[in-house]
């Protein structure tokens, strides 16, 4: 490493340097005599355009940079799960033994341990060929996650040595013969973090990614390999959305980045995920999760690498075979970044002071999602999931970063301040939000829910489209004016709402509901509707009556009833709510 290049400016994050020959863009450099790390963003001549990932303060003309001729990459391997990182993956367990609760400029730390070893136990022999892709071994990383070693994309030839054994990172596992000569194995590798990780085939998602939250597992799904944006204005709940995507979704490696959020907000992430079980497993939900800390008081440049440090991740853990599900809060703060900078590069604005090209980069970021066939011979599937929060400025969802992802994604869960007003959580819109997923997903849904889901779906769905179009009415002339089959589409509309699609986030009980839990909630919400539309047959049929029978108190607590007294619990008030409407039909017919 020398220095090669001298500054001659320093706008905040921004660093023009000269003497730069032979730098490629995307590189890594280091900044001044206090190593900063920073990356080549524009090259003009041997002028080049750096953005540097720590603070600039006392940085000045005449310093030299020092240049690595690496890309800006990522370490792969054992210790990745349970870490928590900042945005250029420097674990910031580390980081505060080292300097305290804040980084201090030019802190270096190895993304994965260098010193612990690990255990490794080969599935190939001496003599075999391998391929880009094949699983070499296997390391227990967590209780949760098997850790499992790839050979590399670009590394294909014959084994001469591979052994058991417990290895440090740098120790080599073993060795391969390339046609370009022998190439040591290790435990890790490491990657471009703005390059797409090479996969064999990708196809079409045709299982929902189960998340626990009814509104959207029922209404809004999204595949396991989608791709999912949630944009909302402030307090309407993306968050805490995203906190309970990642804590309940039945992925088996979660990837959360926090991208210029509120420190507390992470704080509360952090202290959360270690304290949590894993609901399939019992063990602690941060045994299989990984976490990119990017909090709004680090230096704005890091923001764009946390993204791409995040995804990267997750696309390695989906090479080994892995459900992987990536949440990123949020994109915004992301885009600001890229604003930031391109405004200091003095490049051509575009929409609301956007650079041109932020369409193009947001496109470029979803489309690293997706089911897969993994490279290797053992054609092994997977997926990688990613929903991304979108904070626009007072919730206009004509803000350029909100049109730019949902011309890209599949799922649009539109968040509502007047929900959120109301305290109904999660405050997705019924009505502006979709999912082109649910065509995907059919098969599986009727399989595993039963062939009466989706139309009793879609019934609730059109239920609540007609309860909007009644409102106008009854705001001006009251409820009294309607018919009576008009106000039961109000009342079981209310019911939807207030007994199915409202969920509490912190209640132990109503945080999460199972597929099946799902199923029988709404069909008992259905149930009662279908058999009040009977009822309205029978003449002089008191409806305020009808509306208040006492069954309906169950069926508005049945969300709190645990998923293991659901059957029990659900049959007996199926069967009460029939009772009950049979003796006021019964009165009213005087029978």
């Amino acid at each position: 490493m020398e220095g090669t290049g001298t500054i001659v400016k320093v706008a905040g994050p921004l660093v023009v340097a000269t003497g730069m020959a032979g730098v490629r863009m995307y590189d890594v450099v280091l900044v001044s005599e206090s190593r900063l790390v920073g990356e080549v963003v524009q090259l003009d001549g041997e002028r080049a355009s750096i953005q540097v990932y720590e603070e600039t303060g006392g940085i000045g003309p005449g310093e030299p940079v020092y240049t690595t001729h690496r890309p800006l990459s990522v370490e792969l391997g054992p210790g990745l799960m349970s870490s928590i990182y900042d945005g250029i993956q420097r674990p910031l367990t580390v980081i505060r033994e080292k300097t305290g609760d804040f980084i201090t400029r030019g802190v270096r730390a190895d993304g994965l341990d260098r010193g612990r070893k690990w255990g490794f136990t080969p599935r190939f022999k001496a003599g075999d060929d391998i391929v880009p892709g094949d699983i070499l071994g296997v390391c227990p990383e967590t209780p949760l996650v098997e850790h499992r070693v790839l050979v590399p994309p670009g590394v294909k030839g014959k084994l001469s040595v591979l052994d058991a054994g417990s290895y440090t990172m740098d120790s080599p596992i073993g060795r391969v013969e390339t046609p370009e000569g022998e190439i040591e194995l290790k435990l890790m590798h490491t990657w471009p973090v703005r390059r797409p990780r090479p996969f064999a085939r990708r196809m079409t998602p045709e299982e929902p990614l189960i998340s626990g939250q009814r509104v959207i597992d029922a209404f809004f799904p999204v595949g396991k390999g989608g791709t999912a944006c949630v944009p909302g204005p402030f307090g309407s709940g993306k968050t805490v959305i995203q906190h309970q995507l990642a804590k309940w979704a039945n992925a088996d490696i979660v990837v959360y980045v926090g991208c210029g959020e509120r420190g507390n907000e992470m704080t509360d992430v952090l202290m959360e995920f270690p304290e949590l079980k894993d609901p399939r497993s019992g063990e602690p939900l941060i045994t299989r999760t990984v976490m990119i800390a990017n909090t709004s008081n680090m230096p704005v440049a890091a923001r764009e690498a946390s993204i791409y440090t995040g995804i990267t991740i997750g696309e390695y853990y989906r090479d080994m075979g892995y459900c992987v599900a990536l949440m990123a809060d949020s994109t915004s703060r992301w885009a600001e970044a890229m604003r930031e900078m391109s405004g200091r590069l003095e490049e051509m604005p575009g929409e609301e002071g956007y650079p041109a090209y932020l369409g193009t980069r947001v496109a470029e970021f979803y489309e690293r999602a997706g089911r897969t066939v993994c490279l290797g011979s053992d054609g092994r599937e997977a997926s990688l999931t990613v929903i991304g929060a979108v904070s626009p400025a007072g919730g206009d969802l004509s803000d350029p970063v909100v049109q730019a992802t949902l011309r890209v994604v599949k799922v649009f869960w539109s968040l509502e301040d007047k929900l959120a007003y109301k305290r109904h959580f999660p405050a997705i819109s019924w009505l502006n939000s979709y999912s082109l997923y649910t065509d995907d997903i059919a098969a599986y849904l009727e399989r595993e829910m039963g062939e009466d889901w989706i139309p009793m779906r879609d019934e609730a769905m059109a239920l609540l489209q007609r309860e909007a179009e009644l409102e106008e009415i009854v705001r001006l002339v009251g409820m009294e004016s309607l018919s009576p089959g008009d106000r039961l589409v109000m009342e079981t509309s209310r019911s939807i709402r207030e007994d199915f699609l409202h969920q509490d986030a912190f209640h132990p009980v109503d945080t999460f509901s199972s597929a099946n839990k799902q199923y029988r909630m709404l069909k008992l919400v259905m149930s009662f509707h279908h058999a009040s539309q009977a009822a309205l047959e029978t003449p002089e049929l008191d409806l305020d009556t009808l509306f208040s029978l006492p069954v309906r108190e169950d069926i508005a607590r049945a969300k709190f009833t645990p998923e293991g007294e659901v059957e029990a619990s659900f049959d007996k008030i199926e069967g009460e709510m029939r009772k009950q409407i049979e003796e006021l039909v019964s009165e009213g017919s005087g029978t």
